[in-house]
């Protein structure tokens, strides 16, 4: 099995790494303590949680001192058996971290009362000079950026960058309300009405004669085209900056014709820019 082992100063990134990992496919644990490593790794072998066998732990500072001194010594064993084991260190200069602390005003581990926040820092240096001594990776973050660190972490080991992207294309009747968890909303109701031709009420947008009705009318070929340009254009800039899916709702009056022949003309265009891409039709459903 695989197993990445992340550590690292407290603001430094390793939840942000930890959770790269995670959308690539690894089994990830968050802040385990050094004396289950073993028992974690022989877990995983066991069990196969994950398809490949790739897990990854962050280990921090709150693990016990006499722990830290035998990282060496249990990363050596699990090194020595059946784990492929790469350990990830992450670091940053001393006025980034208060920098980041001050920002999102959170408590370091490591401070309290008798402990101001500068002297913690330093503590923490201290506690985990043995793992960063047995780092196979060492990551600066101090003038990275959420972004540029999760690009480093996937370089850096090596794994796929391509995240799985799902695509939900969904038609609904806004007299029926608005999809709350909607990413992008386009109203269709400018567009001409089937409802008001007597043969075609009783249809929806999956049927031929709708079909034929909506694409006669140039007013519905331009809203389309316009649809499919910038769904074409931007979705994929969502896949690249690490989005794992996007809701796109395209509404009508009563969701039966015009949403519906639009969320299944664009399924077809834009498919190939999805993993999965998911067709639903609210009001038919």
């Amino acid at each position: 099995m695989s197993l990445v082992i992340i550590s690292g100063l407290s603001g430094s990134g390793k939840t942000i790494a930890l959770h790269t990992l995670e959308d690539t496919g690894f089994y990830c644990i968050d802040n385990l303590p050094i004396g289950l490593l073993d028992s974690f790794a022989s877990e995983v072998r066991g069990q196969y949680l994950t398809s490949g066998n790739k897990a990854a732990v962050s280990i921090d500072a709150r693990n016990r001192p006499e722990q830290l001194d035998r990282f060496s010594e249990i990363v050596a064993a699990l090194k020595n058996g059946e784990t492929n084991c790469k350990i990830l260190f992450l670091q940053a200069n001393d006025s980034t971290l208060l920098k980041r602390f001050s920002e999102t005003r959170r408590k370091h581990p490591l401070s309290d009362a008798n402990l101001p926040l500068a002297d913690a820092i330093r503590e923490e240096r201290k506690l985990l000079a043995p793992i960063a001594a047995c780092a196979d990776l060492l990551i600066d973050t101090s003038h990275t950026n959420i972004h540029q660190l999760r690009d480093l972490v996937r370089e850096c080991l090596g794994v796929n960058n391509d995240v799985e992207f799902s695509l939900l294309l969904r038609s609904f009747g806004f007299k029926h309300g608005i999809p709350a968890d909607a990413d992008f909303v386009f109203d269709a109701r400018c567009l001409p009405n089937p409802h008001w031709q007597a043969n075609l009420r009783n249809l929806t947008g999956h049927d031929k004669d709708v079909i034929m009705f909506l694409e006669r009318e140039p007013l519905v070929q331009e809203f389309y085209t316009h649809l499919e340009q910038f769904l074409s254009t931007w979705a994929p800039r969502f896949k690249a900056d690490n989005r794992s899916y996007l809701n796109i709702a395209i509404g009508c009056t009563g969701g039966q014709h015009r949403s519906v022949y639009l969320v299944n003309r664009l399924a077809k265009s834009l498919g190939t820019l999805a993993a999965d891409a998911i067709v639903r039709h609210r009001e038919l459903e």
